[in-house]
């Protein structure tokens, strides 16, 4: 069949990439983003470790679980949160298999915490290890979530969330950019972007059902810059256009439609269609807005929410309990003035990225490993 060819001819390519000298990282970055992502998990053992620039050769061994865990401040919580992590794996696994990999989960974890004790721990981290861990074993797994962590997930893991907040600033200016209308509704809700807060910080592993769409995202994300997981966020809102206007306009209803994540999203389509948006919407441009939406954010409060949120990791409890105050405090009629801005709808000039050798996949790929972890110089000009 033709899917067959072309997928043979992609295995070949990623091959050719991958025995070239020196390797060809800038073909690995485009499979990875192409239709299809790395294919199979035997790819991206040998492919992901190139996209992270880590060194295969020289793994270091991984230190004895028993010794990890004493006295470990982080213990604790890391073991509640694998304990509940039971979904992430296959169905149908041996018990005692999984039981296993919860285990090595852990010690994971643990290492690369004690290795790099700038980094703190987050609930939802465990749902990106747990991932690698996976795909490509305990040992490969710790060299590269070890290198993800002081790189792509490094601002996600300061001792607050002001960073992380940042990130998720950039989600309505990309909305506004592409969908005023959206926006605007949006903005009229006061819904924030809480919604979007687990999204980010677990790459989507957490509210994906199916793994195999999880490990084609993290194709995408490894071979993209580190703001590429909002980019794919505002996608999915926008994708969403018709139900988020169908809405009842008040947090609690937008944020209830917008929290559950539909699990047959086209997602080589909207993968994409958030390269797309990154090439046009770079976010150098989008930074001065971004920090705007910092000063002006319309709902009160957001840092407590953020607060109980990263504690509760159930948003939506914080929300209800927001809207509930509110409801008290005056049953106020909120009329929605959709302004008309049509004119500003902006016409995608699809740079089919699914098939781009050209310019528009180098610029995602080119800044994606340059990314400095302390961003806040580049994102405030």
């Amino acid at each position: 069949t033709d899917f067959e060819s072309k997928r043979k001819r992609k295995v070949a390519e990623i091959y050719q990439a991958l025995n070239s000298d020196p390797i060809d990282v800038a073909a690995l970055r485009r499979m990875a983003i192409s239709e299809g992502g790395l294919l199979t998990d035997e790819i991206r053992c040998k492919v992901w470790p190139k996209l992270l620039s880590v060194n295969t050769d020289d793994l270091p061994p991984l230190p004895a679980g028993k010794e990890l865990r004493e006295d470990n401040k982080d213990y604790q919580q890391v073991l509640l949160d694998v304990r509940r992590s039971l979904r992430r794996f296959p169905p149908g696994m041996p018990d005692d298999q999984r039981e296993g990999l919860q285990e090595e989960l852990i010690d994971i974890i643990l290492h690369v915490l004690k290795r790099n004790p700038q980094l703190h721990y987050y609930q939802g981290y465990h749902d990106i290890v747990v991932t690698f861990l996976l795909v490509v074993g305990d040992r490969l797994a710790t060299a590269l979530v070890e290198k993800l962590s002081t790189h792509h997930l490094r601002d996600f893991m300061d001792p607050t969330m002001d960073n992380t907040k940042h990130i998720l600033n950039y989600l309505m200016p990309i909305i506004d950019r592409v969908n005023p209308e959206v926006h605007d509704f949006m903005q009229s809700a006061e819904v924030g972007t809480i919604f979007a807060l687990s999204w980010l910080i677990t790459w989507f592993g957490h509210v994906l059902s199916d793994f195999r769409h999880v490990v084609r995202l993290y194709d995408f994300f490894l071979a993209c810059h580190p703001l590429m997981p909002i980019y794919f966020a505002a996608v999915i809102v926008l994708y969403r256009e018709q139900e988020v206007l169908d809405c009842e306009c008040d947090m609690a209803s937008v944020h209830h439609l917008l929290s559950q994540i539909p699990q047959d999203l086209p997602y080589e389509t909207l993968i994409s269609r958030a390269g797309d948006l990154f090439v046009q919407f770079p976010p150098s441009e989008l930074a001065r807005e971004a920090a705007q939406q910092q000063a002006e954010r319309t709902a009160a409060s957001t840092f407590k929410d953020f607060e109980l949120a990263s504690v509760q990791q159930r948003p939506d409890t914080v929300l209800r309990q927001r809207f509930r105050e509110r409801l008290r405090a005056e049953e106020r009629t909120k009329s929605v003035l959709t302004k008309p801005r049509t004119n500003r709808f902006v016409k995608l000039a699809v740079m089919g990225l699914t098939v781009a050798l050209g310019a528009a996949a180098l610029a995602v790929v080119k800044s994606a490993l340059e990314w400095a972890p302390k961003f806040e110089l580049q994102i405030f000009p």
